[in-house]
């Protein structure tokens, strides 16, 4: 039979598990397949970076990735490190919202309350907007063809005191971006299906989730390695024959010649492929294929800019600490961060004993100027905003700040509708390429495994093997 070149394009996690993935199906079956990878830059991992300083384990990107979504875990068994996973620690989360710490509401998914009694008694609403909230409990559902934001559609259901305090920090959170212009259909559909099925989110929410004993802690949801999420790269990558992966290199141009797709390098010289796994962000996907006229339908989507910075003190310099791990903040606070993660609570492994590590985040959409400042000065904004929380009276022994620019692809409305555009014209102008990573079907580390998976399986398909 004769052999076939695959080329991925882009050494993040979606690119890497292709081509891990590609292997493994060429070991297992014998296929004719030869595989290259080609990374523009000298690090693989795309977002995941994790930085070893002083005994800290601190991460640039990511910090885990949800145990309920089964491919990343999959994926660490099988380069052998599930006896490196190693859950979250629990505890109270909070939001600040009008300058004051507020407990998040035992009981809520996604800031949608499904329990009863902490939600009436929670600090975070006024009476009025409690009342409001549970008319979803009798409001009727409304059935909308196209797609909607998420902000409208919470803000239907719940009023808006409830989507400002509580579920828009959560959400603009992920997505670093405005829930009033984010796509409820390509974020989180299924709250759309439970008030199709239930007429309301918290009964439907109530019906669906699983009940935690009320004298049991909340389960761990989220799960990272013992050395940092860059170890499962790290894993992947020696799993991968040498030869497979070519780093410093990016591709310029994608062309279709007969049946054969031709690459420009950015060395100049040109690879050819039988097939094409695009595991890059759409603005990079866009240029390579800038003569087809059909990924015009991206210039309509934008990416936002996110800093965080990690900070590291002994336990002594905390004077106020805070039983918890970590808090979100409320856009309509003068606040310039986001959220803050007490890293030493959240992840014990992480941070030696006796000190205290904590993380902030910047970059709201409106606020992308932040991106720009120095090191010391994102530090300084930092520390001016946790002084007002945790009287923090010393400087940090260290701080490591980290800039992802054009990182958080926005997933606005309309986002669905236009990649399956974009996919359909691809399948059928060239065929044999295809889409994968965090600016098309999801952003968590698990989607981006499971769009590389199933990158493969459509190579897979469209070579007949």
């Amino acid at each position: 039979m004769e052999q076939k070149r695959i080329v991925v394009v882009g050494g993040g996690i979606s690119g890497l598990t292709a081509a891990y993935y590609l292997q493994k199906e060429k070991r297992e079956k014998q296929l004719p397949l030869d595989i290259k990878l080609f990374e523009e830059s000298e690090h693989l991992g795309g977002k995941i970076e994790t930085v070893k300083h002083d005994g800290f384990t601190i991460e640039r990107g990511p910090d885990s990735f949800l145990e309920r979504k089964k491919s990343a875990t999959r994926l660490a068994r099988e380069v052998g490190l599930e006896d490196q996973l190693v859950p979250n620690g629990t505890g109270q989360s909070y939001i600040l919202v009008n300058n004051k710490l507020h407990k998040m509401p035992t009981g809520s998914y996604m800031g949608i309350p499904t329990r009863i009694r902490p939600f009436l008694f929670s600090s975070l609403f006024t009476p009025l907007g409690k009342a409001r909230a549970a008319l979803d409990l009798i409001k009727s559902k409304q059935t909308v063809e196209e797609d909607q934001s998420l902000g409208l559609f919470f803000r239907r259901r719940l009023g808006n005191q409830v989507v400002e305090n509580l579920i828009e920090p959560l959400l603009s959170g992920i997505y670093a971006g405005d829930i009033d212009d984010l796509s409820l259909q390509s974020t989180f559909p299924n709250f759309y299906a439970l008030e199709q099925e239930y007429g309301s989110l918290i009964k439907g929410l109530r019906k669906t989730t699983s009940k935690t004993p009320r004298n049991k802690p909340k389960p761990s949801m989220f799960r990272t390695f013992e050395g940092g999420l860059e170890t499962l790269v790290n894993a992947v990558d020696d799993q991968l024959t040498p030869g497979i992966v070519q780093r410093n290199t990016g591709v310029d141009h994608i062309e279709k010649k007969e049946d054969v797709y031709h690459l420009l390098l950015s060395d100049g010289t040109v690879e050819k492929a039988d097939a094409v796994i695009i595991a890059a962000p759409y603005f990079a996907a866009q240029r390579m294929l800038s003569q087809y006229d059909f990924m015009d339908l991206f210039n309509d989507m934008r990416a936002t800019s996110v800093a965080n910075v990690a900070m590291a003190f002994d336990a002594s310099a905390i004077k106020k600490d805070v039983d918890g791990t970590g808090f979100v903040v409320s856009r309509n606070s003068k606040f310039r961060i986001t959220a803050c993660t007490w890293t030493h609570k959240k992840w014990p492994h992480s941070t030696p004993e006796g000190k205290v590590m904590l993380r902030c985040y910047l970059g709201k959409p409106d606020d992308q100027e932040v991106i720009d400042r120095s090191d010391e000065e994102i530090t300084k904004i930092a520390l001016n905003d946790l002084n007002q929380i945790m009287n923090i009276e010393e400087t940090p022994e260290f701080s490591v700040v980290t800039r992802w620019r054009d990182s958080m692809p926005q997933y606005s409305v309309g986002h669905k509708d236009r990649l399956n555009r974009v996919i359909e014209q691809m399948g059928a102008v060239l065929p044999g390429v295809y889409l994968a990573g965090g600016s098309y079907h999801g952003i968590g580390l698990p989607d981006c495994i499971d769009q590389g998976e199933a990158a493969v399986e459509n190579v897979l398909q469209y070579l007949n093997l």
